[in-house]
């Protein structure tokens, strides 16, 4: 009878011993959210400058496709930038001024959350990419060889020989003056998160750019 009780008590330990006590459960759970909490702080930089490379990327690709729909489809397509909506978009549409009837409809892309068309204070101190403007309008396009324009225009027009041209006249009708501009993107309050994209009017050669510092300034470099 007496080992039978002792077996009784040594299964009854063993039992207790094989699970855990929830004070165990919830240090464990403790260390777990505080490795996650470090570790998705760590990654917020990543991913914020993540959104500034997709708005960039987007911009670069909204204002190629709306030039090759150009060259492809021998019609004007005009891009528009709005920074009238949260979040910011890029319309590209088909004029049809010039009588082209199998174009693409319109397309509107948005930029991420939290990215903007910014130019930052710090890029107006800075000699700006391919010297359009002063760096003060975010979206400033309608720069011209002639003199035509003064800058600060938000749509521009590329046409089928892929130059692209301001609204002089019709816009969309391509009879006007070569089109030069730039616009920049930017977290707003982030400096360094700058980017921007350049439009030259004559062949419609888009560059990419990003702002990094120089000394006690800043920089564009080509991307």
């Amino acid at each position: 009878m007496h080992m039978k009780r002792l077996k009784k008590h040594a299964g009854q330990r063993r039992d207790r011993a094989s699970g855990f006590s929830l004070i165990e459960i919830a240090a464990v759970l403790s260390i777990v959210l505080i490795l996650a909490s470090i570790t998705f702080i760590s990654l917020m930089p990543a991913l914020k400058q993540q959104r500034v490379t997709n708005a960039y990327n987007t911009t670069l690709s909204a204002m190629r496709l709306a030039r090759d729909n150009a060259v492809s489809q021998r019609t004007s397509y005009s891009v528009t930038f709005s920074t009238a909506v949260t979040p910011n978009t890029i319309t590209v549409a088909p004029t049809l001024a010039l009588g082209f009837q199998g174009a693409l409809g319109t397309q509107t892309y948005q930029l991420p959350i939290g990215v903007s068309f910014d130019a930052e204070p710090a890029v107006a101190s800075t000699p700006t990419p391919d010297s359009y403007g002063t760096g003060v309008n975010a979206i400033d396009f309608g720069w011209t060889a002639n003199g035509f324009g003064t800058g600060g225009q938000k749509t521009l027009y590329f046409c089928p020989d892929g130059s692209a041209q301001d609204a002089e006249g019709i816009g969309g009708q391509c009879a006007g003056s070569w089109d030069g501009g730039v616009v920049y993107i930017a977290r707003p309050g982030e400096a360094l998160s700058s980017r921007a994209v350049t439009l030259w009017g004559g062949t419609g050669r888009i560059r990419g750019w990003r702002l990094y510092p120089l000394g006690a300034g800043y920089q564009w470099t080509r991307q």
